[in-house]
């Protein structure tokens, strides 16, 4: 199954159908089964400590995981998150923005399985891997 939706595409269709999802990143780059989204971190994000939240890591990582999977199906509105496991691996920095690193892993006629790491911006080590299943429905 090749590239659906192109980057331009992914934009319009975001903006016109989950416009909400703005808060929880921006989209940077597309390709054929997997995006990469920007959080910019704010006061917002972070919880006591001074680390970035859990509930903002699996926004970020759900959205991306979206647009990943919109990339192979085209512009299924319904595609909806089933489960989300999520593993912390290291503080992120909180004076960074972190971006989320998607990627389809299978893509059948009813299930969609995927993978994010998320990272400090400017770091390589993930601070955070997450697994995603999506339910497709039928079209």
């Amino acid at each position: 199954m090749a590239q659906v939706m192109n980057f331009e595409e992914m934009q319009a269709f975001l903006a016109e159908q989950f416009p909400q999802g703005n808060q929880y990143g921006v989209l940077e780059s597309l390709g054929d089964g997997w995006a990469e989204m920007r959080l910019p971190i704010d006061d917002q994000h972070l919880r006591p400590g001074g680390t970035v939240s859990g509930p903002a890591m699996m926004a970020l990582a759900d959205v991306a995981m979206y647009a990943a999977l919109l990339s192979k199906i085209g512009p299924v509105a319904l595609a909806v998150t089933i489960n989300l496991n999520i593993n912390f691996l290291r503080r992120p920095k909180a004076d960074m923005d972190i971006i989320a690193r998607a990627e389809t892993l299978k893509v059948g006629k009813r299930l969609g399985v995927g993978e994010v790491y998320i990272t400090s911006r400017g770091e390589t080590d993930p601070v955070a891997h997450v697994t995603l299943t999506y339910s497709i429905p039928e079209q």
